[in-house]
């Protein structure tokens, strides 16, 4: 695996979860990313890396033969029918239901949906609204 590219500005550099069935972990989130439009960086034997995401199996050597616990993780969407989407393919893939597709009431215009991944992981696509912009971070290239 080979990182080309940094970026600055972002308050989390990575985040591992470590998963007891790396093949349904791999069934449940390949066809999430591919909804969401998040590009796979890397898959092996024991790991699928995206962006900031590496998910191991126990067994890899990142993992040190320990499991990670409860995990809360939101994947951004660019709009609701994206979140809409995310949520039919994640129970199709295996997901249970944690909160249809809605309005929440964090902030206005906060439209999101909640599965619970294989591992008991709570999984989160949100859309914040129109007009709600993403600050670019700084792109390095080495």
């Amino acid at each position: 695996m080979e990182v080309n590219e940094i970026y600055r500005g972002r308050l989390i550099d990575h985040l591992q979860l470590v998963v007891k069935d790396l093949e349904a972990t791999k069934k449940f989130y390949l066809p999430i990313f591919e909804t969401l439009q998040i590009p796979i960086g890397g898959l092996g034997e024991d790991f699928i890396w995206v962006d900031e995401l590496f998910i191991s199996s126990k067994t890899s050597q990142a993992a040190q033969g320990e499991l990670t616990g409860r995990t809360h993780l939101a994947f951004q969407a660019k709009d609701r029918a994206m979140v809409d989407r995310f949520y039919e393919v994640a129970l199709k893939s295996g997901g249970k239901d944690n909160g249809k597709p809605g309005e929440r009431p964090y902030h206005p215009g906060y439209y999101a949906a909640f599965v619970i991944d294989p591992d008991g992981n709570n999984i989160e696509a949100v859309f914040h609204g129109p007009g709600k912009k993403n600050v670019d971070a700084i792109k390095i290239t080495w």
